[in-house]
């Protein structure tokens, strides 16, 4: 062998080990949590969704149907061709003060991907706040310009923070940190309490569901957790935690929280478990046919929206962050044509708008 070819292998060792040292010392970082143990490792093994060591999907989810692995296809998306991923100019976003906001309204604020408020009968309820970094180093996954208005600084007093899966861009620890002191309960799905314990949330603040189980959270307030069709995880080990969805039950509304998740039969059982939906908020964005078993694609989601047979439609998980080749604004068209059909009724606010919830009634039909 070359002096020169020894060189180089030498090199592309020291690149390797480098590396290698460099991810194990990211990942001992507080922000990527810890995995279930103890009394909820238990609690997690014991789970009928709890199958072979992970949790499982209601139906057969590859994670890539195409067949390539996760690592290749993260490579593809790192180093392909990603042209209109990210807008050419600023995002729109209104700046809403919501500590003003009077308590007895019911309204919906979309804070971009999938951060959002819900304030319904004196109750304010916050999904999966990102506001400050949706990745293990924040500059892997920049919000795009305009879309990142609101801090966690900005957010009123939370009488329930609710997370659909672990995953960075649904949960920001720096976020949840600063928000700690204002929030009344966390609500998750199995598993995932194990970060809030590990950060310093205390025991008796975390209600923890698996599919299909729920919790009084009092007042009349309810929450269900139920399937979605997804994965989970935030370092090398997946689906040692649950992924959800939720059915908020208040005393004049139903609020269903769809998470992130392909399309898949549970959509339609949930709509005829629980009829006289009255808001719906389902994922539009970073989606890619590789991925339409964990991620709904743009033809589905009209689809999904009539399986639950709910009288509004919120549509979140895009203009904020790129995380999938298709265009930024393509799931602003999938909306405007969502919103096109007469059985539908869509919101289409923008970032920050403050929009009212419709007084509750019969649910659409399907």
């Amino acid at each position: 062998m070359s002096v020169q070819r020894k060189r180089r292998k030498t090199m592309i060792t020291g690149l390797i080990l480098a590396a290698a040292i460099a991810a194990v010392a990211i990942a001992v970082r507080p922000g990527f949590g810890r995995l279930p143990r103890g009394e909820r490792l238990e609690r997690v093994r014991n789970s009928p969704n709890y199958r072979d060591g992970q949790f499982r999907n209601l139906e057969p989810s590859p994670l890539m149907a195409d067949g390539k692995g996760r690592v290749r296809g993260m490579l593809e998306f790192l180093f392909g061709k990603k042209e209109g991923v990210r807008p050419d100019r600023p995002v729109k976003a209104v700046r809403t003060d919501l500590r003003a906001l009077a308590p007895d309204s019911a309204l919906a604020v979309w804070f971009g991907h999938s951060s959002y408020l819900i304030q319904t009968d004196g109750r304010r309820v916050l999904v999966d706040p990102v506001f400050l970094s949706a990745a293990p180093l924040s500059f892997l996954n920049r919000p795009f310009r305009g879309a990142d208005l609101y801090r966690p600084e900005d957010m009123p007093d939370i009488d329930c923070l609710i997370i659909t899966h672990d995953h960075w861009d649904h949960l920001d620890r720096r976020t949840v940190m600063a928000l700690k002191p204002r929030i009344g309960t966390v609500v998750c799905p199995l598993g995932v309490g194990e970060h809030f314990e590990y950060w310093g949330f205390p025991k008796e603040r975390i209600v923890e569901l698996d599919w299909h189980e729920q919790a009084p959270l009092g007042d009349g307030f309810t929450i269900r957790c139920l399937p979605a069709r997804h994965f989970s995880g935030r370092g090398l080990r997946s689906n040692q935690t649950l992924w959800g969805s939720f059915l908020l039950q208040s005393p004049s509304r139903k609020i269903y929280m769809g998470g992130d998740g392909g399309y898949g039969k549970h959509f339609a059982e949930i709509g005829c478990e629980f009829p006289d939906i009255d808001l719906a908020v389902l994922e539009n964005g970073q989606y890619n046919e590789a991925w339409r078993y964990i991620h709904t694609l743009p033809g589905q989601l009209a689809q999904a929206a009539k399986d639950l047979g709910a009288r509004e439609i919120l549509t979140v998980h895009h203009s904020k962050y790129a995380l999938a080749r298709h265009r930024w604004d393509e799931p602003l068209k999938t909306e405007a044509a969502l919103a096109a059909d007469t059985a539908l009724h869509v919101l289409r606010p923008e970032i920050g708008e403050a929009v009212p919830l419709a007084a509750p009634g019969p649910a659409a039909s399907r």
